[in-house]
């Protein structure tokens, strides 16, 4: 007779626990991509909208206002994040999805779902290459 592996409640949990946090640290670190990215493309267009003292603390509250509009939610199988007015991204939040992976990048289709054709990233994997400070690309 073979045995059967069991585990005790914590361990689960602690597995749970771990991997949760890496999906918010991974989520953080996009976040701070998108903001990254954001301050580069204002500062790069002041450039060459003339960079007069008044344009500059417009730019500077403008990017303020950004950062601070970044959020995520979690939802069943995705979490969304949003600016408060769009949808950027989808990140694929459980193991059962049929074609994903945990922590992939999805570009949205519309305020509640992802277009599902092909990741953009990885936030476990730190992978940003299709994510701008608009969101998936």
């Amino acid at each position: 007779m073979s045995e059967r592996l069991t585990f005790n409640d914590e361990y689960i949990m602690s597995m749970i626990d771990e991997k949760v946090e890496s999906l918010v640290n991974g989520l953080d670190a996009m976040l701070d991509h998108m903001r990254e990215d954001y301050k580069n493309w204002s500062e790069l267009s002041s450039r060459y909208d003339g960079a007069s003292e008044s344009r500059l603390a417009i730019r500077d509250d403008m990017v303020k206002e950004y950062n601070s509009s970044l959020t995520y939610r979690m939802g069943k199988k995705y979490v969304k994040v949003t600016d408060g007015r769009s949808v950027k991204a989808f990140v694929v939040a459980c193991d059962n999805d049929k074609k994903f992976s945990f922590g992939d990048i999805l570009k949205p289709a519309g305020w509640k779902a992802p277009a599902r054709n092909f990741r953009r990233g990885n936030v476990l994997d730190r992978s940003f290459n299709a994510v701008r400070w608009t969101g998936a690309m």
